[in-house]
This record gives C-alpha cells, structure tokens and sequence, in this order.
C-alpha cells in the first residue's frame, strides 16, 4: 500500500452499537452468541452494547458488514457506524466525569 491509501482519511474504525432483547433464554442465548461473533471478528468491547473495530479502508468494512448480516440475531436493533481514523482521534471520552486521554490509534497496518 501506498501512503496515500494508508492516511488518517482511508483508514476507519467500525463501531456496532445495538439493544437486543434478553426476556427469554433464547433471546439472551442470541444477544450472547452476537457479542462472542463480534468478539472472534477482533471487535473490542468499548461499552455494554458498543463494539469498535479498525479496518484499513471501504473494502474491509464491507467484509465485515457481510459478516454482520449473516449473524444477526433474530430480534432486537442493530447498528453500524464508521469513523475514519482522522474522526476517532477528535471522539472525547468521559469516565468517572473526568476527561479522558484520547485513545491512541494504531501506528501501523498488519497485512496477513
């Protein structure tokens, strides 16, 4: 890649934020086996129903929107948001009600 398809513009986090219904066995049995699919995929737990991931670009992200819509649970809201990595450095972080250090993105891209 070059440095031009590697800048802060490019480059994205996915955030999938979602409220699904945990009434029933079966409900919260789906509502886990979503999180763990989100967790294998290398999402990050960022709250309770809010998972990030960094991706290199439109390409990956559509991959793992596929990956999303095939492992949708059957009920509840799901719902997809990306960044570019130049955005997520601006996103301010409260815990506690202090400020917090902004989060500090990737250096570099592994490829496999």
């Amino acid at each position: 890649m070059t440095a031009t398809q590697l800048s802060g513009y490019r480059l994205m986090w996915i955030f999938v934020m979602f409220d699904l219904p945990v009434a029933s066995k079966a409900q919260s049995r789906d509502a886990t086996k979503f999180r763990q699919f989100l967790l294998d995929e290398g999402f990050e737990k960022s709250q309770f129903s809010v998972y990030a991931r960094f991706c290199s670009g439109k390409e990956q992200f559509e991959t793992y929107m596929r990956r999303i819509e095939s492992n949708l649970p059957t009920q509840g809201e799901v719902h997809v948001l990306t960044f570019t990595d130049r955005q997520y450095e601006n996103i301010v972080r409260f815990s506690s009600q202090r400020r917090r250090k902004p989060r500090k993105n990737p250096d570099q891209l592994a490829l496999f």
